[in-house]
């Protein structure tokens, strides 16, 4: 497993280096290919935060913990990633098909948070490119749910590989738009 670890405004110890890496490779067993890991440590408001992300074969896993121990931040945060993987191997190698976290074809999708002030004039701060990938509608869910985010675009498998965007819905549930050929 190839782990980064960064750090924000923060010296982290070569101590918790080594032990963020032991305990970050320990969450490889799950795959059968060489996954991604990054750990990002930052302090905020006096209290250790740790943002752990896996990636593999564009599956993201992402947890955050916030508490007073750089050690206990990444305990929490490596046993909410367990927790997500663990519940969604079985869900997606039951509901779709088997080995479904073993395909090579992945998304390489990370959404962008954008920031639009609400002025007269519309403007653009942030831009993200990225490829969509072939997938069923559950599959995205199951995606936007992992990174939880409140929608996520791909192109959908079922649908002739249209362009298509799955969405949280605020009364519960998930809604699905999807674009259709314009005919002139």
């Amino acid at each position: 497993m190839k782990i980064n670890i960064l750090e924000k405004k923060v010296q982290v110890d070569p101590e918790i280096r080594a032990y963020a890496e032991k305990k970050i490779s320990k969450l490889d067993k799950f795959f059968r290919q060489e996954s991604e890991a990054s750990a990002v440590f930052s302090y905020e408001r006096g209290r250790c935060r740790v943002e752990v992300t896996l990636k593999n074969n564009g599956m993201f896993f992402r947890a955050s913990e916030l508490t007073s121990d750089m050690r206990a931040s990444l305990d929490s945060a490596c046993a909410l990633i367990e927790r997500q993987i663990r519940k969604n191997k079985t869900r997606l190698e039951k509901r779709l098909r088997e080995g479904a976290l073993d395909r090579d074809a992945a998304p390489d999708y990370i959404p962008a948070e954008e920031e639009a002030e609400e002025e007269e004039k519309l403007e653009i701060v942030r831009t993200k490119r990225f490829s969509l990938k072939p997938m069923t509608p559950e599959e995205a869910v199951l995606q936007m749910n992992l990174l939880e985010h409140e929608f996520f675009a791909f192109r959908n498998r079922e649908d002739d590989e249209h362009f298509a965007v799955v969405y949280r819905r605020k009364n519960g549930g998930y809604g699905l738009i999807t674009a259709t050929d314009v005919e002139q």
